[in-house]
């Protein structure tokens, strides 16, 4: 399998994340989905990383379709709880982390735009949105390991990815000052080895106008 990702893509991430812990073998082809040269459209036609190329030539996109996918293949972990209700709450989780992440991203594209066509009022409603995102997230965090049931699901998953891409690029919210049981539960995911092998990096986004 092959996975078109770009380095600080926290949705990348998930998928990535998910593969190394099923102990999927595949091979990593880095992509800056903003440029025009970008290799993303030919896989996907959106132009969004990542893109999830199987062997046979079948190409899967957007995060959550490719971890959809990958539970299919019966590889344990399983990320998706099998039950029906505990699926819908590992969901709910990921529904917000990724809403965050969204957030963060348009900021993000906003921010490159020139001055003159840069809006501060929809930074300001982004960021909004993000913080409110990161509140709910804290409120959702049972006094337990994980966000549901008792193992790792891709609650915890895309929790943690979010709240790593707000340190990377929103350095100035300080969530880690606010929420100290979301401090805990980061550090805890951070140190797992398939958090450790994909801490994003900052990568060169084309100016939006």
């Amino acid at each position: 399998m092959k996975l078109i990702i770009a380095k600080p893509s926290p949705y990348a991430r998930k998928a990535r994340i998910a593969l190394i812990e099923k102990a999927i073998a595949f091979e990593e082809l880095m992509d800056n989905p903003w440029k025009t040269d970008t290799q993303t459209v030919d896989f996907n036609p959106l132009g969004k990383v990542p893109v999830l190329i199987t062997d046979d030539g079948e190409s899967y996109f957007d995060s959550r379709v490719i971890i959809e996918y990958l539970e299919t293949l019966d590889r344990p972990p399983a990320l998706i709880p099998a039950d029906p209700v505990a699926r819908v709450a590992a969901k709910r989780v990921e529904a917000v982390a990724d809403g965050i992440c969204d957030a963060v991203v348009l900021t993000v594209v906003e921010a490159g735009r020139s001055e003159a066509l840069r809006s501060l009022e929809w930074v300001a409603r982004q960021r909004g949105k993000a913080e409110a995102g990161v509140k709910v997230l804290d409120q959702m965090l049972p006094d337990a390991k994980w966000f549901v049931g008792d193992s790792m699901s891709i609650a915890d998953v895309a929790a943690a990815c979010v709240l790593a891409y707000l340190d990377l690029r929103m350095p100035d919210f300080a969530w880690r000052d606010a929420y100290p049981r979301l401090v805990a539960f980061s550090a805890a995911m951070e140190a797992r080895p398939s958090f450790q092998a994909t801490r994003p990096e900052l990568q060169e986004v084309a100016a939006a106008g």
